[in-house]
């Protein structure tokens, strides 16, 4: 270990692997080390199924109702990938999809007055949905071809709206759509959490729907993709990905020391040994005196023996409860998959309802979303402090990670990597550059 490295990546998270991933790719000698035995850090998937009753302090483990332990992978982050999204692009582009495969998810539905309806993404959908009556069906119908037909470098698309400065409030109210339409559309189609988009430039929310709509026209059934056995498989992709490009991996692996010198990280110090690096990634946990609490979220991890109300019996799906439906500053999310996913045993289902923390009653707040799910078998309840750093790095060279969020994808994620990678390199992060060589792995270009 007693080395001289690039670049040294502590904590195991997606975020830290795909780091990690990219800067072996980009020829840098990386050194990736997690105090844990295991893979993921925060965002990992727990198996067999004792293990997560061991973790919750459940110590009379699952009941042989639940069957066999190692036919579970729980994830302790439950989040979707956009089938057009970042992640995805990271995927195909660096080829880790070589060792993952992955399952459409079934639906996406959304809360209105205690029920749950489809969410309506295309223009056939909006006209068959219950969620709005005939009048608002051909107004949103307007807007959702406006949307598609949006291009920020035609003006001719505009049709009066200027993207930097007319707000997402004025697009609605130009296309006169009433308070539920507006609710399911930031929330549903755009995903933000809250209601403060309402008055930024219209741009950004444009371009949410876009990658909504088109996820949702790749696959057809919803925009969202899920691993087969778990999230727990993205960071590990990522870790072999680093590992073909000379990276080196230890787990179980404690760190005693961050070095510094004249304010700069010079090496990390473990088991008596000192590795050196120029640059140093790591999650907020390698770091308490660097970071801040920015909030907290809460997740319920729910075992069911049933499919969900009202969602046609989809083996998986996600709910968003938009904040307004139940007073509050931010939406909650329900994310489920099943045995379908290889991550419970046959005829079990995993729904994961999440938000962000506003009381000092977090549980009560996530309740109109376990009154979905019941009857509920087995609740698994954590809440974690969310964490950002201090400083952006420049001075130090050490950049960490924003703890994972409440939202239900990984475009929130994808943002951080692509924001330490900015602060790494001194240049936008680019897709292209990380297509990997055809030839440069096993000489696969004639398979």
């Amino acid at each position: 270990m007693d080395e001289e490295y690039d670049v040294i990546v502590l904590g195991t998270g997606l975020t830290e692997c795909i780091l990690s991933g990219i800067m072996s790719v980009n020829g840098k000698k990386v050194l990736h080390m997690d105090r844990n035995p295991y893979y993921g850090g925060e965002s990992s998937s727990i198996t067999p199924l004792e293990e997560l009753y061991k973790r919750f302090q459940l110590l009379e483990g699952p009941p042989e109702s639940m069957g066999r332990g190692r036919d579970w992978n729980v994830d302790l982050i439950p989040k979707f990938l956009m089938a057009n999204g970042q992640l995805v692009k990271m995927l195909l582009y660096t080829e880790v999809t070589r060792y993952l495969d992955f399952k459409v998810v079934e639906g996406s539905f959304v809360y209105k007055g205690g029920k749950i309806y489809k969410v309506p993404s295309t223009e056939t959908e909006a006209l068959a949905s219950n969620l709005m009556g005939m009048f608002e069906k051909r107004r949103f119908r307007k807007f959702l071809v406006f949307v598609a037909n949006f291009d920020e470098n035609d003006p001719k698309t505009f049709e009066g709206v200027d993207p930097q400065t007319t707000s997402m409030r004025d697009v609605y109210r130009k296309f006169d759509l009433g308070q539920d339409v507006i609710d399911f559309t930031g929330h549903a189609l755009a995903l933000y959490r809250t209601d403060d988009y309402l008055d930024q430039p219209c741009l950004e929310t444009i371009n949410r729907i876009k990658l909504y709509s088109e996820s949702l026209a790749r696959y057809g059934k919803s925009p969202y993709l899920y691993p087969l056995y778990g999230l727990g498989e993205l960071p590990q992709g990522f870790a072999r990905l680093s590992a073909i490009y000379g990276g080196t991996y230890m787990l179980n692996k404690p760190v005693d020391d961050i070095i510094m010198e004249n304010g700069k990280v010079v090496g990390v110090k473990s088991e008596g040994e000192v590795a050196r690096c120029k640059q140093l990634i790591c999650d907020p946990s390698y770091i308490p005196d660097r970071v801040r609490k920015a909030g907290q979220v809460i997740r319920i991890i729910c075992i069911l023996s049933h499919p969900i109300k009202s969602t046609n019996d989809a083996n998986s799906c996600q709910i968003i409860i938009p904040q307004n439906q139940v007073n509050r500053k931010s939406d909650i999310y329900v994310c489920m998959i099943s045995y379908a996913h290889n991550v419970a045993a046959q005829g079990k289902y995993i729904a994961i309802a999440s938000t962000t923390v506003e009381t000092a009653e977090p549980e009560k707040e996530v309740e109109p979303a376990l009154e979905l799910l019941e009857p509920i078998d087995q609740k698994f309840v954590a809440i974690s402090d969310l964490y950002e750093p201090i400083d952006d790095g420049s001075e130090s060279q050490v950049f960490c990670s924003c703890s994972y969020d409440a939202t239900t994808h990984f475009e929130t994620t994808c943002n951080d990597i692509k924001d330490i990678y900015k602060r790494m390199a001194g240049s936008a992060f680019d897709f292209e550059n990380m297509k990997r060589k055809q030839n440069d792995v096993f000489g696969e270009a004639d398979q």
